[in-house]
């Protein structure tokens, strides 16, 4: 048993609003928070929306949403939300100044004994963890998008982690339904994006290149490969705003951020959760 019975979830966007669902549906006590009563509204519709997810793809869930909803608050009040916390899960934009001015926030009122862990896709440990305050009780836990059913869970120490640290969280992805996928020391990327960003990059410079359009370069990876979706399908369900803050920070891909940008960002499209990105839905 990892004793992390009570869990805060910072960010309430895509993968900050499963992970809550996921743990309180786990039987996880959780809180969601957000910078604003807006942002905390539409997490909760994003809550909400998960339910629908949740009945197509596991049969016989539904009977464990009135338990799971009495689990689960929100709030945009950061020292109420991690009061009495055994763990904060930090699902932040994909920044660097971002995260460090919020881990700086969050080590003033969390309390001594809380674990920290970062769902950042591409940030190390080691670049966060001096603005803990706590970097042997700091560390990494990733996961994928729709995690009800891609369900792993990404456990990566920084250099200063305590390894009792790396069993409790290894432990608590567990007892949350997921599958532990430990690494032995810090990657930048992990090992699911280690593993897929060079297919997203790839992509990204083929069409911000003009050699091939959204629906080819798609259409070839499926028929060549059997994988059930193309990089811009990815691109859609990882959300837009993320692959740009990832694209942005990479010198090699500027033109395919400011593509990003321009022609779907600031035009409202950025996937799956807007119902539009480089595809309708």
């Amino acid at each position: 048993m990892s004793n992390l019975e009570r869990v805060t979830v910072l960010g309430m966007g895509v993968l900050g609003s499963q992970i809550a669902f996921q743990a309180a549906f786990s039987g996880k006590q959780v809180t969601a928070y957000d910078i604003s009563t807006d942002a905390v509204a539409a997490g909760e519709q994003k809550l909400a929306a998960l339910q629908d997810s949740y009945r197509t793809d596991l049969p016989g869930a539904e009977a464990k949403f009135p338990a799971t909803l009495e689990r689960l608050r929100t709030t945009h009040d950061l020292a109420d939300a991690v009061a009495g916390a055994d763990l904060v899960i930090e699902a932040v934009p994909e920044r660097l100044d971002i995260k460090q001015d919020l881990y700086g926030k969050l080590a003033a009122v969390a309390d001594p004994h809380t674990l920290f862990a970062t769902n950042s896709s591409t940030l190390l440990p080691s670049d966060i963890a001096p603005s803990t305050g706590r970097p042997d009780k700091f560390l990494a836990l990733h996961f994928a998008n729709q995690i009800w059913i891609r369900n792993t869970a990404e456990v990566m120490p920084g250099p200063d982690t305590d390894p009792a640290a790396v069993v409790a969280l290894t432990e608590f992805a567990e007892e949350i339904g997921m599958v532990p996928i430990v690494l032995k020391k810090e990657k930048a990327g992990y090992v699911l994006n280690s593993l897929l960003v060079p297919l997203l990059d790839a992509a990204g410079e083929l069409l911000a290149g003009g050699y091939a359009d959204v629906e080819t370069v798609d259409k070839t990876w499926t028929l060549a490969t059997g994988a059930p979706l193309g990089p811009f399908r990815i691109f859609d369900v990882v959300g837009l705003v993320t692959a740009y803050n990832i694209a942005s920070a990479n010198p090699a891909q500027q033109e395919f951020a400011a593509l990003l940008k321009r022609d779907y960002i600031d035009q409202g499209k950025t996937g799956v959760a807007t119902g539009e990105g480089f595809y309708t839905y």
